[in-house]
């Protein structure tokens, strides 16, 4: 015969009400320790994401106010250079002449190295990607359309144009 008394032993599930309770409360005590675990976890992951976001904005903003100080420091020598020559009092017009070449040859020695390229498009036909023509003149035994002045030099930085030779082109 069965009993009615809940703390009786269920003989049909083999385990008792209160043993079945107290392996429950065990298990929901094991998965809140779990849980706090894990949400700690998260906090520390999502503190550590936040941490990297931060270092990367720095990294980005301290590389663009950066960028240019390799090309800066490459053109100080020049500046210097300018600045030795405007000094200068007196002196023959050939002497000063001589100076802003040399000045001048550095410069373009030190843009070419960073990629810069002029564009000096006398003789070639004209290229509206890279030439802008401002004037149309009678050029006899020039070819139409060719450049037969080149009033500004353009530029050219890494394949990118930075500014377009301004021309003068012969009349068709």
């Amino acid at each position: 015969m069965q009993s009615n008394d809940p703390q009786a032993p269920n003989e049909a599930q083999g385990e008792s009400p209160q043993a079945e309770l107290e392996a429950l409360k065990a298990r929901i005590a094991e998965l809140e320790a779990s849980n706090v675990e894990l949400r700690d976890t998260v906090l520390r992951e999502k503190a550590e994401i936040e941490n990297q976001r931060r270092r990367l904005q720095r990294d980005v903003e301290q590389a663009r106010r950066f960028a240019n100080e390799k090309l800066l420091n490459e053109l100080l020598p020049v500046y210097d250079g300018l600045e030795r020559g405007l000094e200068v009092e007196g002196g023959d017009v050939a002497t000063v002449r001589e100076g802003i070449s040399l000045t001048l040859k550095s410069l373009l020695k030190i843009a070419e190295n960073n990629g810069l390229v002029q564009v000096d498009p006398l003789g070639q036909p004209l290229d509206p990607e890279k030439h802008h023509a401002v004037s149309i003149v009678d050029a006899p035994g020039a070819a139409p359309n060719t450049v037969v002045n080149v009033l500004q030099k353009g530029y050219v930085l890494n394949d990118r144009l930075l500014r377009p030779a301004l021309v003068a082109v012969a009349k068709d």
